[in-house]
């Protein structure tokens, strides 16, 4: 029989790249949205399941069977600490109802201010931001689920960038006064950054599924995706917008800090910002994530190289078709 995936949240970033990875591998992927449809091209080839994410009872009728349900649901950082934990332990009682293997999308969050550079899935949780504490809620929710009968498998990566949609740090703060020159980097130029290319890790998530047999009850795997210095990312930038004649050939790109102290005092009043200034260690702390486990498991994971990924997200961005010059 042909496999069968629910996505939770198809209509988030995450959402539809899995939508996409899925349906190009053959599965038949079931949607739960809530509100805003999947895009057109996506939409056509979806069972879309109109029921809420916080009423398992009424999504594991409606998507009748499946092998696999995704948890791709993410609120807004000012809704974390009222709904993110509620919303996993939604999707955990969803997969139970359906006997399915529970994947969630895991991230560094966990391991604080105070991580090693090099994350392992064996790194201890340390965490140092409230968001932080509750992703660690969220997981051990998951290896109690796990201990009572539930599988399932989290895959942790870092910032993602790419693909469909928006809202994430490189085309919302970074990128976006690209076509001026300058981009705006949240750290120093010289620290490691974890990367995830979010079409790749997509088909991680297949890969995994398809060795869903070969999984213990409980596992957490890292995606390695691309550790990028500040400067190894702008350098890769200008030469993806100079190939896309974003800028003029010649051209530089320069860099400006982020404005943390305007951020921090404004987070009094916008819980926004509040959010996104609880988070500025991640940009000064290096730390990159150990592939090694997921590799035994799957094989060479997908990796776009960082010119290539650059070059798909400043179209996706900008709406302008690669045409590299001769020698690029």
């Amino acid at each position: 029989m042909r496999k069968s995936v629910l996505i939770i949240g198809a209509n988030g970033r995450l959402g539809q790249a899995l939508a996409h990875a899925f349906l190009a591998a053959g599965w038949r992927v079931m949607g739960q949205v809530r509100h805003n449809p999947l895009p057109v091209g996506v939409l056509r080839d979806v069972v879309l399941i109109h029921v809420a994410a916080d009423d398992p009872s009424e999504l594991a009728t409606a998507a009748g069977a499946a092998d696999v349900v995704i948890h791709a649901a993410n609120p807004p950082y000012p809704l974390w600490k009222s709904e993110a934990l509620p919303l996993a332990k939604d999707a955990i009682e969803t997969a139970k109802r359906l006997g399915a293997l529970l994947m969630f999308p895991g991230n560094v969050y966990n391991f604080g201010s105070r991580m090693p550079e090099i994350l392992l899935e064996s790194t201890a949780a340390q965490p140092t931001a409230r968001k932080g504490k509750i992703r660690v809620d969220i997981e051990n929710a998951l290896r109690e689920a796990a201990r009572a009968g539930l599988r399932a498998v989290i895959i942790r990566a870092g910032d993602f960038f790419g693909g469909p949609g928006r809202g994430a740090w490189l085309d919302t703060v970074i990128a976006k006064p690209l076509r001026k020159g300058r981009i705006v980097y949240p750290g120093p130029l010289d620290r490691i950054h974890a990367w995830a290319y979010l079409p790749d890790l997509a088909r991680v998530f297949v890969m995994v599924a398809e060795r869903r047999s070969a999984l213990p009850v409980f596992e957490t795997l890292h995606f390695g995706g691309h550790a990028a210095t500040g400067q190894a990312l702008l350098d890769a930038l200008a030469r993806s917008a100079r190939r896309l004649s974003l800028i003029d050939a010649n051209a530089d790109v320069r860099a400006a800090s982020m404005p943390w102290a305007l951020i921090r005092v404004g987070g009094m009043v916008v819980p926004m910002w509040r959010e996104l200034a609880e988070m500025r260690y991640l940009w000064d702390v290096p730390h990159r994530l150990s592939g090694e486990r997921l590799q035994r498991l799957i094989g060479s994971p997908p990796s776009t190289t960082l010119d290539a990924a650059m070059d798909a997200t400043l179209q996706e961005l900008f709406g302008q078709r690669a045409t590299p010059r001769r020698g690029a």
